[in-house]
């Protein structure tokens, strides 16, 4: 059944991460959601209420992409970015209209996410913040309100785990099999590191590290040589059917 969103913030446009926006667009559309594209958008007057932006890896093309949505929506448009590698401060100067911008920490398959951190900018109005709120109330989806810095707390903590399990691995301490084997049986967790970076996606994982070490400067931060050679590879995981696991 559908969630009886109304008419206020039902008209979305989401644009990034393909595999994102189509697993993002099917379940917004079953809670009633309309959604927007670009395409639909040109020459008519079509309005849309919450732009979901899902761009981490490249600072630039977020700044473009942002920027070009700007110029085809209403000044009052709600916009949400994922920003797990940059502040969502930030991401916010890249436009004219700063404080309608939240940021949010999208870190995994968005079927799984039961929650999504998010945080405001420090030029956000507080407006926004409570339209954001009541957006994700509206589709199911809890919200941990965190402060701005790059990579929130969930993806930031689970990145580390999986960093230094990256360096065990390319260290030859263990076998990735049994590095996993080991975090589950030790910690109860029901996936272990390398199956998460596997299901997250490995570049995901570096992008949050690289913004840590970039914005930080702490070494604990600096992604693993394995995990950089994984993305140049394109060994990037369930997205690419290659990443500490093959699939077949």
């Amino acid at each position: 059944m559908k969630a009886d969103i109304g008419t206020g913030l039902n008209r979305v446009m989401l644009t990034g991460s393909a595999l994102l926006v189509e697993s993002m667009k099917a379940d917004l559309q079953q809670k009633g959601c309309h959604i927007v594209t670009e395409e639909s958008l040109a020459g008519t007057s079509e309005k849309v209420d919450v732009v979901i932006e899902t761009i981490t890896q490249n600072t630039e093309e977020k700044k473009r992409v942002l920027q070009d949505i700007e110029s085809k929506v209403e000044a009052e448009t709600l916009i949400l970015s994922s920003c797990i590698s940059i502040s969502i401060t930030e991401t916010a100067s890249f436009l004219s209209h700063p404080e309608r911008v939240i940021g949010i920490g999208l870190f995994g398959p968005w079927s799984e996410l039961s929650f999504i951190e998010a945080a405001a900018a420090l030029q956000t109005e507080s407006v926004y913040k409570e339209q954001a709120a009541a957006f994700f109330e509206m589709i199911g989806k809890e919200v941990e309100w965190v402060e701005d810095e790059a990579g929130f707390v969930f993806p930031r903590i689970l990145s580390l785990i999986i960093n230094e399990a990256a360096y065990a691995l390319g260290e030859g301490a263990a076998s990735a099999e049994d590095i996993d084997m080991a975090m589950k049986k030790g910690t109860n967790y029901p996936f272990g590191p390398l199956e998460w970076a596997d299901k997250i996606g490995i570049d995901e994982v570096y992008a949050v590290l690289r913004g840590l070490y970039q914005n930080l400067g702490e070494e604990r931060y600096r992604p693993a040589p394995l995990l950089r050679k994984m993305v140049h590879a394109g060994w990037i995981g369930h997205k690419s059917r290659r990443g500490f696991y093959e699939r077949g």
